[in-house]
């Protein structure tokens, strides 16, 4: 069993009114945004260590649960054996920590205690000294045995320092922090102002990090631009995808009046904005509405290409493009129901790549042709998730 620890202790530099764990961050609280980085790892049980319970706090702690986990406050470590299954593996997180679900999915993998480090010349604020001139940065696993070492300590002892010098103590392992985390955002921040700067890097890396390439050179450069804005603004993801669904829907529209290149590329724009409402929906937890705005992607992509090929083949008095299509279609069905996207590779096909495709050829002039290569495209992919799913003899 994997447990998640996070605090919520420290008052933010900036705002001493307020806990650092409920500061704004990427449209959530920032404690929010790390039981969301736990439960990606597998936690089934977050554990908070309070100093008080603010309204905010209280809010955070009532979300966090709608997402299928037990969520237990705690003020002591006492209290948090008491809550931890004896056997359970714990995943601890530094209070005001910012890190990307790698980091995190990475640490949690590993084999007995072990700690995310960094050499102290490198160390940011809030970063931990641990020995041996390196620093904490700010995951931890660790067996329930050490949170029990603490609970015979004083009450007045900080648990997570004490719990950081249990595991020193104890030579847990030292995982050197990847070289270009701090640029996508990792490091303990307590100010509101410098927060919302590291939570524009962490979204960014979140689009980037995505795996094909219609996502990443075409996808990440318009998030680049929209979502920090959205974000501010506090826009909502159904708000966003509603967006793009009324341009796929007005883009499959046009392309049935004979305004072939042009509805699909407004499908295409729709397309676009539905994977960003994604996004946003993602970083909001609203798993439900995430999962509805991919498959109206896919919706989206497929009908547009199926009215597409139905004019095209009603324009030649015969049915190729038309029977082209529908093997496109059914064929990347299937690709996409048996791709794990852990597992993408950058070239496979997607809906909105196979939508690109072929809106590039209508463009040119060659509808026939461009269905046909896309076809072949998505062929391809499906050989090649199915050679990937084939056990390795």
């Amino acid at each position: 069993m994997l447990a998640g620890l996070l605090f919520a202790i420290h008052d933010a530099d900036d705002r001493p009114d307020r806990l650092a764990a409920t500061l704004p961050f990427s449209g959530v609280t920032l404690i929010e945004y790390q039981a969301r980085l736990l439960i990606a790892a597998g936690v089934s049980q977050v554990i908070v260590v309070v100093s008080r319970l603010t309204p905010e706090l209280l809010g955070a702690i009532a979300r966090i649960g709608r997402r299928g986990v037990s969520v237990d406050t705690v003020r002591s470590a006492r209290e948090a054996v008491e809550k931890l299954h004896p056997l359970a593996r714990v995943l601890m997180l530094g209070d005001g920590l910012v890190t990307t679900e790698a980091i995190v999915k990475a640490m949690a993998v590993e084999e007995g205690d072990c700690l995310l480090v960094v050499p102290e010349a490198d160390a940011g604020p809030g970063f931990e000294r641990v020995g041996g001139q390196m620093a904490w940065a700010g995951v931890a696993r660790l067996g329930s045995s050490r949170i029990a070492e603490v609970a015979e300590l004083p009450q007045d002892y900080d648990l997570q320092s004490s719990l950081l010098r249990f595991a020193v103590q104890s030579r847990a392992t030292q995982v050197l922090l990847p070289t270009d985390a701090v640029r996508g955002g990792h490091g303990i921040e307590r100010q509101a102002r410098t927060l919302e700067e590291r939570g524009r890097a962490v979204l960014m890396t979140i689009v980037s990090g995505r795996r094909g390439w219609f996502d990443r050179f075409v996808l990440a450069p318009i998030a680049r631009l929209g979502l920090p804005r959205l974000v501010d603004r506090g826009v909502a993801g159904a708000t966003v995808g509603a967006m793009g669904l009324a341009l796929g829907v007005a883009g499959l529209l046009a392309i049935g009046f004979g305004l072939s290149a042009t509805g699909l590329l407004v499908a295409l724009a729709g397309c676009i904005g539905l994977a960003l409402g994604n996004v946003l929906s993602g970083l909001r937890d609203d798993a439900s509405l995430a999962r509805w705005q991919t498959m109206a992607i896919g919706g989206v992509a497929a009908a547009a290409i199926l009215i597409f090929a139905f004019i095209e083949s009603g324009r030649a008095g015969e049915t190729t493009a038309l029977a082209i299509s529908i093997a496109l279609v059914a064929i990347a069905a299937l690709a996409e129901r048996a791709i794990l996207e852990r597992d993408r590779q950058i070239w496979w096909g997607s809906p909105t790549a196979y939508l690109l495709v072929v809106t590039a050829f209508a463009a040119a002039g060659l509808p026939t042709l461009g269905l046909g290569l896309t076809a072949v495209y998505a062929t391809a992919t499906l050989a090649a998730v199915i050679e990937r799913l084939r056990p390795t003899p």
